[in-house]
């Protein structure tokens, strides 16, 4: 509707007499059940409608696959390595336990 200009999505709502504000945010990250989906170098606009506050998100966006907690336990009872490089070689390798592991178990 407004494109990726969030600037006038804003000026729109202030004609309207719409509480908006902006947040400056350096990452949106938003989780399902099965993926994440990461927003960098986002532009956070708040808009209150009606008592309810509405967010509008631009940004680069990034999917991937959420990480559960019994696959980072998994990993690192087979690896020995603590839960930050697990974490963090788990969502570079998109979750892929088994080169997660191979991989830690050579470092």
């Amino acid at each position: 509707m407004f494109g990726s200009d969030p600037r006038k999505l804003e000026k729109i709502m202030k004609k309207l007499n719409m509480n908006v504000r902006e947040i400056a945010a350096t990452e949106v990250v938003i989780k399902s059940e099965d993926k994440e989906i990461i927003i960098k170098n986002p532009q956070v606009m708040i808009a209150d409608m009606m008592g309810k506050e509405v967010y509008q998100i631009t940004g680069d966006v990034y999917e991937g696959t959420a990480l559960r907690e019994e696959d980072i336990h998994l990993v690192m009872a087979q690896t020995g390595k603590d839960k930050q490089t697990v974490v963090e070689t788990l969502k570079r390798l998109n979750n892929d336990l088994a080169k997660a592991i191979m991989e830690l178990k050579e470092e």
